[in-house]
């Protein structure tokens, strides 16, 4: 009985797996397109490598700053399907894509028309520069698609429709190898082909997505004035909870960009060597991508409809797993570390062997740095508490991690693996243990629906 209470029974797990199976491999899939561009473009050298994993932070970075937009849209979303407020839903929808697409036409024409200026914040190097501006300039065209796929992904997995953008990604992925093929090896076009192959592969997505889902009759299909005609009180109470939400991906996001920048200016071998591991983290992460929504969704939509008791019952019992459904995916990939690295036989012996030390330190650590993630993403948000993780993370990162980083790096001249370890600990310790008293703390169930709010009165602002 007491396992059950912290495991959960028979029901809510078949539930959850219905929602997080889906959503993981879409995500593995998605990964892999960004590993099947490194996989390729690492025949042409480390050079070419470095590169293009430096022009493709900017999209990274994008891809960030779109989750902001899209986890603050995601905390109405599922707490709205909780009661089935379509109306709402949508017009949570729209506020969202109006300031994402802003965003992301921002970036495109930074890669567009000022790709130096990204390029320097991660090399002095001549020759990697000049390839990462030319990587940047066909890869920008692809920014707006990507905008466009997360959103549309985020409407449709919050209100639980999961399969779709699934097999949406498996077509792009696909299309992304062939396009890769022809571009990179058969035309020959080098880092140029793969930045034209993501571009027309980007649009894939979305363009299926919209055009399967107006066929389909589901919640994207609507008039547009379905998605806009905001009260001021909605856009204001949309903006309140969705901005800190926004300014802590941006905020993390940028730290992250930091450290990068740290590495990058520091040794372009080790960059070459980070460019394989972040390739490889990404599938390793994506395998909890999918349990972590599965909680946004069943905990916001709980939260919505008023049953906070069972919201916060569930939220301990993702806390509790998560982690142990860590370690066990950390050992199969730790097992799995040669084989990981055989896709990239042109790079040399010290870099594979760089970025294999980093992968075990990864592993490792790992358990500890997804306490953080489902709780702030998975369970904070969904409640309505969007301004605890951006606090947090001003502590983890800001004050504690980016000076160490900075400090082994540029100033003591401590070995590269090394300081990846110590910017792992120092900023996921602190932040875990806030994170838990938080949790327990209930203070993050806030909710944005009429029944949530009663709910919460009822209980005199407690469980």
């Amino acid at each position: 009985m007491q396992l059950s209470k912290h495991l959960g029974d028979r029901h809510f797990w078949s539930y959850s797996l219905r929602l997080a199976v889906p959503i993981s491999i879409q995500n593995i899939l998605v990964c892999s397109f960004t590993l099947l561009d490194t996989i390729m473009i690492g025949v042409l050298g480390d050079t070419a490598l470095a590169a293009v994993g430096m022009a493709g932070q900017w999209a990274w970075l994008l891809n960030l700053v779109m989750f902001g937009f899209n986890s603050g849209a995601g905390v109405f979303i599922a707490q709205y399907w909780g009661v089935r407020d379509i109306d709402r839903i949508r017009k949570s929808f729209g506020l969202a894509a109006v300031s994402a697409l802003s965003v992301s036409l921002l970036f495109t024409l930074v890669a567009l028309f000022a790709p130096h200026v990204v390029l320097s914040i991660f090399t002095s190097d001549p020759d990697v520069a000049a390839l990462g501006e030319v990587y940047l300039r066909c890869a920008c065209f692809s920014y707006v698609a990507i905008c466009l796929n997360n959103l549309f992904g985020t409407l449709l997995r919050s209100t639980e429709q999961v399969k779709l953008p699934l097999y949406v990604s498996m077509v792009s992925v696909v299309m992304n190898a062939v396009l890769n093929a022809l571009f990179i090896h058969a035309l020959q076009m080098g880092v140029k082909g793969a930045a034209i192959a993501t571009s027309i592969s980007s649009w894939i997505s979305p363009l299926l997505l919209l055009f399967i889902s107006i066929k389909r009759k589901n919640i994207l299909r609507a008039p547009i004035r379905a998605f806009v005609g905001w009260t001021k009180d909605f856009a204001k109470k949309y903006y309140l909870l969705s901005l800190p939400a926004l300014a802590n991906e941006s905020l993390w996001s940028l730290g992250t960009l930091i450290y990068k920048a740290i590495y990058s200016n520091t040794s372009t071998d080790f960059y070459a060597a980070y460019t394989i591991f972040t390739s490889i983290q990404d599938i390793i992460f994506a395998f909890f991508i999918g349990l972590c929504h599965a909680s946004s969704v069943i905990v916001g939509k709980k939260v919505g409809a008023g049953d906070l008791r069972e919201a916060y019952q569930d939220a301990r019992r993702f806390t509790f797993v998560f982690p142990l459904f860590t370690i066990a995916v950390s050992l199969v990939f730790m097992l799995l570390r040669p084989v990981l690295l055989l896709p990239f036989p042109n790079s040399d012996a010290a870099t594979l062997a760089t970025a294999s030390t980093l992968l075990i330190y990864y592993l490792c650590e790992l358990p500890l740095r997804n306490i953080p993630y489902i709780t702030i993403v998975g369970i904070f948000r969904a409640g309505g508490d969007t301004k605890i993780g951006l606090l947090y993370d001003t502590i983890g990162l800001w004050l504690l991690a980016i000076p160490a980083v900075w400090l082994g790096a540029r100033v003591l001249h401590l070995n590269l693996t090394m300081v990846f370890l110590i910017m792992l600990l120092i900023e996921d310790v602190p932040k875990s243990a806030l994170c838990l008293m938080r949790l327990f703390s209930r203070k993050w169930i806030r909710p944005v629906t009429d029944q949530g709010d009663s709910a919460l009165e009822d209980t005199a602002a407690g469980i």
